[in-house]
């Protein structure tokens, strides 16, 4: 499995400059073989990990349970 290590501050910044969502991204990554995604602090340790998945009916699936998890811990907040 490959492995790829972005720095997290620098990439979501660079989705909010393009209007994009990370989920577009993750999306033209796809190419039939899963990757770890390493996402990191500036300082290059690791905030969270995710394994981009080889095609892109699971990482729809994906999506629909982080978007789910999300909501919940903000509704936990409220």
């Amino acid at each position: 499995m490959k492995t790829i290590e972005i720095k997290a501050d620098q990439f979501f910044e660079i989705l909010k400059l393009r209007g994009a969502s990370m989920w577009e991204i993750f999306s033209q990554m796809i190419d039939g073989e899963e990757k770890e995604i390493i996402f990191l602090t500036e300082e290059n340790a690791v905030l969270f990990n995710y394994i981009l998945p080889s095609d892109k009916e699971k990482l729809e699936k994906d999506k629909q349970e982080f978007s789910k998890q999300f909501s919940e811990k903000l509704s936990e907040l409220n």
